[in-house]
């Protein structure tokens, strides 16, 4: 009997924690006064910040250690992301909703891959940010999914 409550209890959890991971965090919509244009030429700029913001962003749980290594995929301006590829469309129309045009015509589209969460967890091998630059704090993550 003690196996089978054992069992039970690590299937649950093995179903639960993929739903727990994919949770989308809350928009943290920037005012457009505050935002510096920026340009693909600013991809060694936001690559730096980075290093600074994956953690920071994405260390935040109890399950930061498999976000401790981290890869950039892809890191371009919004309207070039959809411009070279039209399933980023889907991410651009979800900031336009949720922050305006204008945010989003500011922003980056950053996408990641989490190696060490292969084999353990689809839902949180990859993910992807909506980044900004603030003319007072520099670059930022307003928008984290996945």
């Amino acid at each position: 009997m003690r196996k089978k409550r054992a069992l039970i209890g690590i299937v649950t959890f093995l179903l639960i924690f993929p739903v727990q991971l994919s949770a989308e965090s809350e928009f943290h919509c920037p005012s457009t006064k505050s935002l510096l244009d920026t340009k693909k030429d600013n991809q060694d700029e936001l690559n730096e910040a980075l290093n600074h913001i994956v953690p920071d962003t994405y260390g935040e749980n109890d399950y930061g250690n498999y976000f401790s290594k981290w890869e950039v995929t892809s890191a371009q301006p919004f309207t070039e992301a959809v411009e070279k590829n039209q399933q980023n469309e889907e991410y651009y129309n979800q900031a336009k909703q949720a922050c305006g045009e204008d945010v989003a015509e500011q922003s980056w589209l950053v996408k990641l891959h989490f190696p060490l969460w292969e084999g353990k967890s689809e839902n949180a091998e990859d993910g992807q940010l909506f980044l900004a630059k603030s003319k007072e704090d520099g670059w930022f993550a307003w928008y984290r999914v996945q």
